[in-house]
């Protein structure tokens, strides 16, 4: 079994399926073909239920052997040092894509998802609106000029930065031509459809299963949903969206 474990809800409901962020640290399993497992803390009580390994309470947390990490931002450059498709090994290239992965979670999804949870709100002023505007003119004028955000080639920057602009209010936010062809672009990725498939269908096959999980009631304080196993998508050639892993280019 592997020693990857990633830990995310047991049950959301529908509108965040596809986009819990437990999806980022799948996604980057897939393309470093990394097999890897899944296991869950309670949607109820998820605040406080997991504090000994989450200290806000969120998820994903991530499981390597002995080693243990919160924060997806974190998890995501651990998994990427342990492949070079989703980070170089140059000097040159690990600094490239280790500003644009952090440029993506400070300088990008600092703004949107505040913006975005005033838009959803129904707040009367959303004074967040100029600020992101700006942001994501920032990023329309580097993907104008480049294909990829660093060292020439797809890394988990590309990743990180698609998955928060693939927010559909983010994403329909303006008109920004370049922005809309790299998330379309990176989003295509086998290992992106077969992670996001994976997630939704593993929410809707946990209600399926066990009724509505969030009225449920367990014993313990500890997930008690099965982990679940996932091979990566390169290593399953018989998946819907499995490929032969080839160089990311």
């Amino acid at each position: 079994m592997s020693e990857l474990t990633i830990w995310t809800l047991d049950w959301v409901p529908e509108g965040p399926r596809g986009f819990v962020r437990d999806l980022r640290l799948r996604w980057a399993c897939e393309e470093a073909g990394l097999p890897y497992a899944i296991k869950t803390v309670r949607f109820d009580d998820r605040e406080t239920n997991h504090l000994e390994r989450q200290p806000f309470g969120q998820v994903p947390f991530l499981d390597d052997g002995g080693l243990q990490i919160f924060e997806s931002g974190a998890a995501l450059l651990h998994l990427s040092r342990k492949s070079s498709h989703l980070m170089p090994t140059d000097a040159a290239g690990e600094a490239e894509t280790l500003q644009w992965t952090i440029a993506a979670l400070n300088s990008v999804e600092m703004v949107s998802v505040p913006w975005w949870f005033l838009e959803v709100t129904g707040a009367k002023e959303n004074n967040l609106t100029g600020w992101l505007q700006s942001r994501l003119n920032h990023i329309e004028r580097v993907l104008k000029e480049r294909q990829w955000l660093a060292a020439n080639s797809f890394t988990v920057a590309d990743l990180v930065m698609a998955d928060v602009l693939r927010v559909d209010k983010v994403r329909s936010f303006g008109n920004r031509p370049a922005t809309e062809a790299d998330v379309a672009r990176v989003t295509a990725r086998p290992a992106f459809k077969k992670a996001h498939a994976d997630q939704v269908r593993f929410f809707l096959g946990q209600q399926t299963r066990n009724g509505c999980l969030k009225n449920l009631k367990f014993r313990d304080n500890r997930a008690s949903i099965p982990s679940v196993t996932r091979s990566p998508s390169r290593a399953q050639p018989t998946e819907p969206h499995a490929t032969a892993h080839q160089p990311a280019q």
